[in-house]
C-alpha cells in the first residue's frame, strides 16, 4: 500500500457534499440530449448522451469537455442505463455542469475501443465548440480501465483522467506520464482489487507522472459514490490543460 494514498473516515464520506458542488441545481438547468455519432470504422453510429452547459448558446467561446465511460453493468442497447451512475446521473438530476459532458454507450459484451474513443473526440470537436486543450475523461470500473488505457494509447487526446475503481497496464502507463491522474478506489473492492490500480499509480509515479490516489476504507466496488461526491474533483478537472 502506497503511503501517498489518503485515508478517509466514514464520517468524512457521509459529510461529503454532492458531486459537482460547483454546479447550480435548478429546474431550468440544461438537459442531456441523445446523440448518434458516425465514426470511421464503425458500421453503426456511436450513441451517447450530450450535456451542453448553461451559456453555451450565448457566445462563441470553446468549452472544456469531460468524457464519462460507464461500467460493465450499463452495457447494451438501453441508453438510459448510462445515467445510472456518475456525471450523467447528476446532469440528469439537474446539475448544470460547467462543461460539455459526453457519455457514450458501450455495446453488450464489448470493451472500450480506443480508436473509437479517439475518433469520437474528432467528431465532437467538429460538431461542437470544444477547447482541445481542456479535454478530460473519467470512468468507473470497466470505464476506469478504459480511461487508463486511453491515456496510454493516445496521451495527446487528454489533459487529465480520473479513473474510479479501475486499472490499467503498469507496463504501459508511462506512455501517459504527461497526463495528470486523480484516481479513486475502495480498499474492500473484491471485483477490481485495490492492488491492480495501486500498481498503475506506483508505476506512473516511478516514471515521473503526476498522480493522486484516494483510497476509501471499508468501501467495496461502489467507490464511485464517494468519488463523484468529492467536491474537489470538478475544480481539479476544470484546472487541467493539455501540455
Amino acid at each position: 500500500m502506497s503511503t501517498h494514498a489518503p485515508r478517509l473516515t466514514r464520517r468524512t464520506l457521509l459529510a461529503a457534499p454532492l458531486f459537482m458542488s460547483a454546479c447550480a441545481h435548478t429546474p431550468s438547468a440544461p438537459r442531456q440530449d441523445a446523440i448518434a455519432l458516425s465514426l470511421p470504422g464503425r458500421a453503426a453510429p456511436l450513441r451517447a448522451w450530450l450535456h451542453l452547459p448553461r451559456g453555451y448558446a450565448d457566445d462563441g467561446r470553446a468549452w472544456p469537455l469531460v468524457v464519462f465511460l460507464h461500467g460493465s453493468g450499463e452495457r447494451g442497447e438501453d441508453l438510459e442505463r448510462v445515467k445510472v451512475h456518475g456525471p450523467p446521473k447528476h446532469a440528469a438530476a439537474g446539475c448544470d455542469c460547467p462543461f460539455v459532458l459526453c457519455s457514450p454507450l458501450l455495446e453488450a459484451d464489448a470493451d472500450w475501443h480506443l480508436p473509437t474513443l479517439h475518433a469520437m473526440l474528432g467528431a465532437l470537436r467538429a460538431g461542437w465548440r470544444i477547447d482541445a486543450q481542456r479535454i478530460t475523461a473519467t470512468g468507473l470500473s470497466r470505464g476506469g480501465h478504459g480511461v487508463w488505457r486511453w491515456a496510454a494509447a493516445y496521451p495527446d487526446d487528454l489533459a487529465a483522467i480520473a479513473p474510479v475503481c479501475g486499472h490499467g497496464d503498469p507496463a504501459t502507463v508511462c506512455q501517459a506520464r504527461r497526463v495528470p491522474v486523480r484516481a479513486y478506489h475502495g480498499d474492500a473492492d473484491t471485483v477490481v482489487p485495490l492492488a491492480r490500480q495501486q500498481a498503475c499509480v506506483d508505476a506512473l509515479r516511478a516514471c515521473g507522472g503526476s498522480v493522486s490516489f484516494t483510497v476509501y476504507p471499508g468501501v467495496g466496488h461502489d467507490a464511485w459514490n464517494p468519488a463523484y461526491d468529492d467536491p474537489a474533483l470538478v475544480p481539479w478537472l476544470m484546472a487541467q490543460r493539455r501540455t
